[in-house]
């Protein structure tokens, strides 16, 4: 080889080096946080130079499902739903999954997930400074506005067999929310990412280096951040639910969001935690509620008969327990 050729040869090699020659461009990281589902969201997901435009779409999705799932928002399709002047209602595809859902999962539970608890929802003021218990006689009322089994659906038409029954899918928003982004994001070419809404963790693959993400399970009444374990995941979801997320004290005793069906009181089990891990994060939004209100002996039951779902249960007296030993 000639000198000018050797010379053109290195010059060559260089510019390789200096501009990645032959490299694709490494994907950029886009996170935004932002108040939706009555909680702080966090989106983070890695892409190319489109991903502002994609994370704009993420936050116009979150904005339209509120518009539609909240309980509270006089404009929202929900709201029309309860609030409806005849017994039957026809309803987007979304409220019907989650209705559909909801009553599958009150019969998994033997009643404890119940979607019809929005009566006692409106009566326990969680998020009040001057949060109290409400009169026994205004919950006995509310009780009996409370039966998912007089609530049916047929393609997205629900029916109600009472005026009095109203709907809160709460406890399943989030969950269907992270599927809708996850499902989004993937069909937009994005491999990696973690979705949090509040509770509900969803990875979209694993981290751009290939390697597992690691989500810390909340410790109650702990600060914030301060873990009872670590799981793994990949392309996985992990749900928690606890009766450290929302409570108050009253002479001594404490009372928190998750209302028991049967009583119009906080449930009473031995879980203060659990979490959910799971494929899909609306599954591992109606398992940990369940899990929570029905106890260990038979969550850990329930959990059994789903596949591809595991959890983490942190008991009241501050044992671990875990429904696959090997994630220890």
């Amino acid at each position: 080889m000639n000198k000018k050729a050797l010379l053109y040869t290195a010059l060559t090699a260089l510019l390789c080096l200096l501009v990645g020659c032959g490299r694709q461009k490494e994907p950029e990281q886009f996170e935004k946080q932002a108040l939706y589902f009555d909680t702080v969201i966090q989106i983070r997901f890695y892409a190319d130079e489109n991903g502002e435009e994609l994370m704009q779409r993420c936050m116009e999705m979150c904005d339209a499902m509120e518009k539609t799932f909240s309980r509270t928002d006089s404009e929202s399709e929900l709201y029309a739903v309860n609030h409806r002047q005849q017994d039957t209602v026809e309803v987007s595809a979304g409220i019907a999954e989650l209705v559909k859902v909801g009553l599958d999962y009150y019969e998994k539970s033997g009643g404890k997930f119940d979607i019809t608890i929005a009566p006692l929802s409106d009566l326990w003021d969680f998020k009040s400074e001057d949060a109290r218990v409400p009169e026994a006689g205004a919950i006995e009322e509310a009780l009996q506005k409370v039966d998912a089994a007089k609530v049916h659906v047929d393609g997205n038409v629900l029916r109600f067999d009472s005026p009095d029954t109203m709907i809160d899918l709460g406890a399943l928003v989030k969950g269907y929310a992270a599927d809708r982004l996850k499902a989004y994001l993937t069909s937009q070419g994005v491999t990696s990412g973690l979705i949090n809404l509040g509770g509900n963790v969803l990875a979209i693959g694993t981290k751009p280096d290939g390697s597992n993400w690691n989500i810390g399970i909340q410790k109650p009444f702990g600060d914030y951040g301060d873990s009872s374990a670590v799981v793994e995941v990949d392309d996985q979801t992990v749900v928690s639910s606890g009766i450290y997320e929302r409570y108050f004290e009253q002479n001594g005793v404490l009372y928190h969001h998750i209302l028991d069906p049967d009583t119009g009181y906080p449930v009473q089990s031995d879980i203060e935690g659990v979490s959910v891990i799971s494929d899909t994060s609306l599954t591992g939004d109606a398992l940990s509620t369940s899990c929570l209100a029905l106890g260990f002996e038979e969550a850990k039951e329930l959990i059994g008969k789903i596949e591809g779902a595991e959890a983490v249960f942190v008991l009241k007296d501050g044992t671990l327990a875990y429904t696959d030993e090997t994630m220890r």
